[in-house]
């Protein structure tokens, strides 16, 4: 098991770019089943899951080419429907739960789809409901084999039909999105996510010669076409880069550029950390974050304590309340951290509180943060980093404490973040891979 070996103290220094978008690249990269033509997909992040998902569609018998450091071509022509059956897809796919939204792929152009229960982080319950019933509406018959623990999934012809969905789950909806664009009739979803990523799927799936309205709100009207062909797109930047390295800037007092960070895209993520007190400077496109020795903490307009809490878009994202919740820690006040989604990702807390954090786990849910100001400095830990949002946070937390820290597990870290070791460190972190 790796670890990393940070010493803490460092001011950092320097421009950063910010990687592909984790969470999109794994919708596109499922959609490219739905065509038989070549598909390039550029700026996609040489990360763990990512490089997982593109060996499964190897595996599969997708032809994948290898541009440059970033850039792929994908061509689905034939797709060996066989090895869903062998233990091999079952074990990879297991383990990494971007391959459900195969499913929907595959059923609309094949037919046909295995699952296994999936993996992933050990966040809470993540309910895949949404997806299936979903993609039943559409026509499709599911089956749980309790024995080999996986989902069989057939359709004859799925048709188009109107749907609510229970939650607006934004891989629950690209799963049902690129099912229904080679359904039968018209598809209207209501309560559909509307997340960038979600926007960036459907405009790569129209630019492939789908029918698809409404782009952009929670109401999503698909026509279905026959047949789609291929295209060119282009990954976001990882807006949850983009706040993890705003916060990494506050607590350890540095003066960092973030270049490239497609801010029309960042929704309220700038806002929520100028909540926090962290200036900001936009330049074309790129985030400016000014050295500063002390950020306060706002308070609402009527005095009573901020509270930041996650939210369907446009609002907060979830994955980024680990972050906003350890730069907390070295501001000036108090602020309520409230996570709807996940009822486990708050538990990392304990980790900083045994480096000295003044925080309050009130539930599974929620906790206050009692921020100490410049004066606080966190001890050095020994950690394990049990998902990938609380581990980059661990990281952030480590970075600015007085001593040397040891993070296990990093491969959680590594699922998300590219090279992030290498790419602090030019900025003068000290980070030592094990």
């Amino acid at each position: 098991m790796a670890s990393f070996v940070i010493e803490g103290g460092q001011r950092l220094h320097g421009e950063i770019t910010v990687q592909g978008a984790k969470n999109e690249v794994l919708q596109i990269i499922c959609a490219t089943l739905l065509s038989a033509e070549e598909i390039t997909v550029e700026n996609i992040p040489d990360i763990l899951d990512v490089n997982n998902l593109i060996q499964l569609m190897r595996d599969m018998g997708v032809t994948v080419t290898k541009l440059n450091d970033s850039d792929y071509i994908f061509q689905a022509k034939e797709v060996n429907l066989d090895y869903l059956n062998s233990p091999e897809f079952f074990k990879k796919s297991a383990s990494l739960r971007g391959s459900v939204m195969i499913v929907g792929p595959l059923v609309a152009r094949f037919g046909q789809a295995i699952i296994p229960k999936p993996g992933g982080d050990k966040i809470g319950r993540r309910r895949l409901d949404t997806h299936f019933e979903g993609i039943q509406k559409l026509g499709a018959t599911f089956t749980y084999n309790q024995d080999k623990q996986r989902y069989d999934i057939k359709a004859n012809k799925l048709k188009g039909c109107y749907m609510l969905l229970d939650e607006a789950s934004v891989t629950g909806t690209a799963n049902i999105v690129m099912a229904a664009v080679l359904a039968e009739g018209t598809t209207t979803i209501y309560n559909a996510a509307c997340e960038p990523y979600l926007q960036q799927l459907c405009k790569m799936l129209n630019a492939m010669g789908a029918k698809i309205s409404g782009v952009g709100s929670n109401l999503l009207t698909i026509e279905g076409v026959k047949t789609l062909s291929g295209c060119r797109h282009r990954i976001l930047p990882d807006m949850i880069e983009v706040g993890s390295f705003i916060g990494l800037a506050a607590m350890t007092s540095s003066e960092i550029t973030i270049k490239k960070v497609g801010y029309e895209h960042l929704g309220v993520i700038p806002h929520s950390f100028s909540r926090l007190g962290i200036k900001m400077e936009l330049r074309g496109d790129d985030l400016f974050i000014p050295k500063q020795d002390s950020y306060t903490i706002e308070s609402f307009i009527d005095g009573s304590i901020m509270t930041i809490a996650d939210a369907p878009w446009p609002g907060l994202t979830p994955d980024l309340l680990s972050v906003l919740l350890v730069t907390a820690t070295k501001a000036k006040g108090s602020v309520l951290i409230h996570q709807k989604m996940f009822e486990s990702r708050l538990f990392f807390v304990d980790k900083l509180i045994d480096m000295g954090a003044q925080i309050i786990l009130c539930d599974p849910h929620r906790c206050t943060v009692i921020g100490l100001g410049e004066q606080f400095k966190l001890r050095p830990a020994k950690m394990s980093s049990p998902d990938i949002r609380a581990g980059i946070a661990l990281l952030i937390a480590a970075l600015c404490a007085d001593g040397t820290s040891t993070i296990e597990n990093i491969e959680q870290i590594d699922r998300g973040y590219q090279d992030i070791d290498k790419r602090l460190n030019a900025l003068g972190a000290k980070i030592t891979r094990k």
